[in-house]
């Protein structure tokens, strides 16, 4: 079991991550030590490229479990299907496995990501990064934490802002290759605006790795909610911006989470190089 929360003054809440942090402990052990040498195809997606394990579903299906057996009358978004509204008010948004590429090919980079809504707004997140050993985690108002090769726990607090032309900014690539040819045609507009571009390959841990002053941003076209769920609120807690076009929080058309001075111009970089459409 993972240690209990003491640090959350909401009892709601309190329990809410202790669950999340439970489930995604035992969904990352699950794909860490069942991962097969020659991993099944169960189904595919939008694309040949865009696989869905069996250890994929195992995961979400063991997220899901361990979440109503302890709160059965609680909602569910999950990537690989799981869909209810439930009656409690809260809804639980699960991404069992965020960098299933990566988790097919043997790369590190890939995490479980489970956020609580508590009345359609995100209360609690949890990212598990089993190959890196940590787990980042943030409740409302609480602020973001981590735990990891380090002693004890760590309160995460994004970097100072650079100038733009200094920032390190990680984006992702879509599975469609004419949406990804089109990313591909703005971050080579945007390198020679910045001091570099990464591509990790898990929004979820982009996002944390943003909150762990490990980036300066981060900005993807075509996430869904279970992908950034998590991750944004872990972002925003640890002093982050993030939202979409100008004007818009996160959406699936563009999310674009930046330490604050990099926010606005990277925002209205993207906004200029059309990195919402084709």
């Amino acid at each position: 079991m993972t240690s209990p929360v003491t640090d959350v003054t909401d009892p709601l809440h309190a329990e809410l991550l202790e669950i999340a942090r439970e489930a995604a402990r035992r969904a990352g052990e699950l794909l860490r030590d069942g991962r097969p040498a020659d991993l099944a195809v169960a189904a595919t997606k939008s694309s040949p490229i865009d696989v869905v394990t069996e250890m994929d579903i195992a995961a979400e299906k063991l997220i899901t479990t361990c979440i109503a057996d302890r709160r059965p009358d609680d909602g569910f978004l999950g990537e690989e299907g799981a869909a209810s509204p439930g009656t409690s008010g809260v809804r639980w948004v699960i991404d069992p496995l965020d960098g299933t590429v990566n988790y097919l090919y043997g790369l590190p980079t890939w995490s479980v990501s489970i956020a609580a809504e508590q009345d359609g707004e995100t209360v609690v997140g949890v990212v598990a990064v089993p190959m890196r050993g940590e787990t980042f985690h943030a409740v409302r108002g609480g602020g973001a934490h981590a735990t990891g090769a380090w002693p004890g726990e760590r309160r995460l607090a994004c970097r100072p802002a650079p100038p733009l032309d200094q920032a390190l900014v990680s984006t992702g690539f879509n599975y469609v290759t004419a949406v990804r040819t089109h990313q591909a045609e703005v971050a080579r507009q945007l390198i020679p605006r910045l001091r570099d571009v990464r591509r990790g390959g898990s929004a979820a841990i982009d996002l944390c790795d943003l909150a762990a002053g490990r980036l300066d941003g981060y900005y993807e076209r075509g996430l869904h909610p279970w992908d950034r769920a998590a991750g944004d609120l872990i972002a925003r807690e640890a002093g982050a911006l993030t939202g979409g076009r100008p004007g818009e929080r996160p959406t699936d058309d563009l999310t674009v989470a930046a330490t604050p001075g990099v926010f606005e111009p990277l925002q209205r970089l993207l906004e200029e190089l059309g990195a919402w459409h084709d």
